[in-house]
């Protein structure tokens, strides 16, 4: 067992959104100024980051702004929803009926529609590379239809909408483009159940003087079997670098299996599955160095660097992929490092070989995704998207 693991025990996890209608309802209407978010039916991915994560922001200044969020089972009570709500924010919702018919409420009310997106996939003149990016089977016609389909139904709704908010600037560029609507930047970050635990992650973590099992640990974090073309990049140099120093490990997370080359590492090979997103941070800071290896493209480009902040609240500093987000939030050797496809040795090396430095490392982008990725850092930047300052 890892020994940060041993330390702070796993916690005992709920949904924290799963609440009924009325109460939803109700914390819609205690500020001065109400936004309701809408997504199809709640999940730990986008709809934590783009509306969760929003509303407890917004909530926490009281008086001001409030917010609630709302599901397609939710839309009986479609016009007490827009009588009660000053904006509505469709996030990443496909295009149907009552999609529709919730723009067509607020509309009638002369009430804004904005739609917020934390990905690529509106344009289905990148549909080709979506696919070839998450590994699918692009020799199946029924995968050709349903990204078709998909792409082609959020792309619709986001063009109903009177502007849009994107987590990046590479994505708002491409919404822009596609759309031809003003769009908000609001980056993902993390949420008050995230920090409560990744601070005592962290500080269990100096308690041992950053020093563990005697073991150097890289962790790779996978929330879809999709990545596993991406964790190939560095499969490479990790099996070059673990038959070099006995003293590495692996931790692997999530769908993924364990690729072949490294198979032959044995125990030092550490598979764990797919962990909720609070008790996930954890996991992240029970290893050193965190690698977010990635196909560099267009999709890639628009992607957020959550990997980078969520570790960095942990105590792990990541080796990354220096795609538009990544080399924006990682100063290389001084708060992680930046590594192209052919770099991922020479990276590897560089982590191992700064080692004596770690914890001011590790302070150093502690502190940086604190300053940038707690929400209360976001509500300027949320307030401003949102189109109310």
């Amino acid at each position: 067992m890892l020994p940060v693991l041993e330390t702070v025990p796993e916690l005992k996890y709920r949904d924290p959104w799963v609440l009924p209608l009325d109460e939803r309802l109700r914390a819609l209407v205690r500020g001065r100024v109400r936004v309701a978010y809408f997504y199809e039916k709640a999940d730990n991915s986008t709809f934590r980051y783009r509306i969760y994560n929003m509303a407890q922001v917004l909530n926490a200044q009281p008086g001001e702004v409030s917010a609630s969020y709302f599901f397609l089972d939710d839309l009986h009570a479609l016009p007490t929803i827009a009588d009660s709500a000053d904006l509505l924010v469709i996030c990443r919702a496909r295009y149907d009926h009552n999609v529709n018919r919730l723009i067509g409420a607020f509309r009638q009310r002369g009430k804004r529609v904005l739609f917020d997106v934390d990905d690529l996939v509106f344009d289905t003149n990148y549909a080709h590379l979506v696919l070839h990016t998450l590994a699918q089977d692009v020799r199946d016609p029924n995968v050709w239809d349903y990204w078709f389909a998909y792409t082609s139904r959020i792309g619709t709704t986001l063009r109903m909408c009177d502007g849009a908010i994107a987590t990046n600037g590479a994505l708002a560029q491409q919404i822009e483009q596609f759309a031809d609507v003003p769009t908000g930047i609001v980056p993902n970050f993390v949420n008050d159940e995230q920090v409560a635990l990744s601070e005592r992650v962290l500080e269990a973590k100096r308690a041992m003087r950053l020093a563990q099992d005697g073991m150097v640990h890289f962790g790779y974090f996978s929330g879809s079997p999709s990545h596993k073309d991406d964790l190939a990049i560095a499969v490479g140099a990790l099996t070059d670098a673990m038959a070099a120093d006995e003293r590495i490990g692996l931790v692997l997370v999530g769908y993924i299996e364990v690729p072949e080359p490294l198979q032959r590492f044995g125990k030092r090979v550490r598979q764990f599955p797919f962990q909720d997103y609070v008790n996930l941070q954890r996991l992240k800071g029970a290893v050193e160095f965190n690698i977010v290896p990635l196909q560099f493209n267009t999709f890639t480009n628009c992607k957020s660097e959550l990997k980078y902040f969520e570790g960095a609240l942990v105590g792990t500093l990541t080796i990354a992929s220096p795609t538009y987000t990544y080399s924006r939030a990682i100063e290389h050797g001084r708060n992680g490092w930046l590594a192209q496809a052919h770099q991922w040795r020479d990276a590897i090396d560089g982590a191992l070989a700064a080692m004596p430095h770690y914890g001011e490392m590790v302070d150093a982008a502690a502190a940086h995704a604190r300053a940038n990725y707690l929400g209360a850092a976001q509500y300027p930047a949320i307030v401003q998207a949102l189109g109310l300052q």
